[in-house]
């Protein structure tokens, strides 16, 4: 399921330098940005015969209101020449958006002296008068069209653009309370709303299981394919036909919950309640959901539920998050580490060459069945976690590698770090658990940027640093 977002675009230009080169550079970068294909773009063609934002008082209006009434996600004010900050910095407040400013750089001054867009100097103007606005904005290095660095810049935005979009208004569908031994799984649902406007949706297990049942009776089209589906993905041969159906409308039931109630993740009480009333576990079931880009996080975890939410954002809907617990160090990798759970990675994760199965609870005495095994494909990996407590709230950033290690139970992949001791201890000393989101995509840049829009939240990275994340997004490896 991938990701777009509405892109107002705004190129700006001053009225002492060439208007013939700002209109040039409003089509070329126009252009440029319609090859990637992330972004809708809504233009201000029309409000002037340019379609350029200068020093009028009178458009500077329509632009906000046509921002507003197409529900932009994010605001991109190239400088096409030096650019005009006020007009910039009084659109950008109004629209209320991640804003991006970048301005082509320079070609030599003209043989009589003259210079056509100084639009270097323009960005430093715009810098300062956002700030003083009090706007947050990204800006992309002085760079030509065909710089790496433009490409790498205006994606990143985008993506960062695509997070502050997924958590404004976030609902996340809260199936029971926590388990009740696990106190890390506690959370500030109040906070949550008032810092970041997140709201929690409890139901309980009653209406999930009546839910469930009434599936089960009507044998509705996607009950019966998602059957189907579980059979034909996953090794079926030591699981019942009722195990297969209770799992299939337990799936059908929390995606009509969380439909119902507009939610865009949920976090179930994944044990001991479930198997006494149902008889199965979630585990498969929240494989699936994952798989159909609605994150289902295990044991509770509103904060879990939130973090998966922003990873699948910050690709784009371009790759499955996992949810997963950070369990064993390798026995002979003195950085690698187990990341584990009972068998919600989704499906499409498979490594190749492995088939899934559907199997039983191994760790609790019900040994009920609806979880999966098998090993998860490796590669580059992004470790992230929302968490927080004393109402600061704080967003764990790492990169990790895929690595070969012994065979266990349930859905699994042994990683890589750079500095094990080190993420051990920042991840020990909090304020985060024993619970993590991985991702098959480098998020981490546009998660940081996204930390930017998103007041009350601090980006936490451990690999790459802080400076890592701030050179490379200047262009630097």
């Amino acid at each position: 399921m991938k990701n777009r977002i509405k892109l107002g675009y705004a190129p700006t230009r001053r009225f002492i330098f060439s208007k013939e080169d700002a209109y040039k550079y409003k089509e070329l970068t126009l252009k440029k940005i319609k090859s990637f294909t992330d972004a809708e773009i809504v233009d201000i063609e029309g409000i002037n015969k340019e379609g350029l934002l200068f020093d009028d008082n009178d458009d500077i209006k329509r632009v906000i209101k046509k921002f507003k009434d197409e529900e932009v996600d994010a605001v991109f004010f190239p400088h096409c020449n030096f650019g005009t900050e006020d007009s910039v910095a009084r659109v950008a407040k109004a629209v209320g958006k991640p804003v991006l400013i970048w301005g082509p750089r320079d070609e030599a001054p003209l043989p009589d002296g003259n210079r056509l867009r100084d639009t270097q100097c323009g960005l430093f103007a715009t810098g300062k008068v956002l700030r003083r606005h009090n706007v947050p904005f990204t800006y992309i290095v002085n760079s030509t069209l065909e710089d790496p660095v433009f490409e790498r810049g205006y994606i990143n935005f985008i993506s960062a653009a695509s997070v502050v979009k997924a958590m404004s208004n976030l609902r996340i569908l809260q199936i029971s309370t926590r388990p009740a031994s696990f106190l890390t799984m506690m959370y500030d649902e109040g906070m949550l709303l008032e810092k970041f406007g997140i709201s929690v949706i409890p139901t309980t297990l009653q209406d999930i299981k009546a839910t469930l049942e009434k599936i089960e009776t009507e044998n509705g089209s996607e009950f019966r394919e998602t059957i189907e589906l579980i059979n034909s993905k996953l090794d079926c041969s030591e699981a019942t036909a009722s195990a297969i159906s209770k799992v299939a409308a337990l799936k059908v039931a929390i995606k009509k919950l969380v439909t119902e109630n507009g939610c865009t993740a949920a976090a179930i009480q994944c044990w001991t309640a479930l198997q006494d009333s149902i008889g199965i576990v979630p585990c498969l079931c929240n494989a699936l959901l994952t798989d159909e880009g609605i994150p289902v996080t295990c044991e509770t975890d509103i904060h879990g539920a939130i973090t998966a939410v922003m990873a699948q954002a910050a690709a784009m809907g371009k790759a499955a998050p996992f949810f997963a617990d950070l369990t064993v160090r390798h026995p002979e990798n003195d950085n690698g580490e187990l990341l584990f759970h009972c068998g919600n990675f989704p499906v499409s994760l498979v490594a190749n060459g492995c088939t899934p199965k559907f199997g039983t609870q191994f760790a609790l005495d019900s040994h009920a069945p609806g979880t999966v095994e098998n090993e998860i494909r490796g590669g580059d990996i992004s470790v992230v976690r929302f968490d927080g407590d004393h109402g600061e709230y704080s967003l764990f950033l790492g990169k990790a590698k895929g690595i070969k290690g012994p065979f266990t139970r349930g859905t699994y992949l042994w990683v890589e770090v750079n500095d094990w001791p080190l993420w051990e201890e920042k991840l020990v000393k909090g304020p985060y658990v024993h619970h993590c989101t991985g991702i098959h995509h480098d998020v981490i840049p546009a998660l940081y940027e996204a930390c930017n829009y998103i007041p009350g939240l601090k980006a936490d990275p451990v690999d790459p640093t802080e400076e890592q994340i701030k050179a490379w997004l200047r262009g630097g490896d």
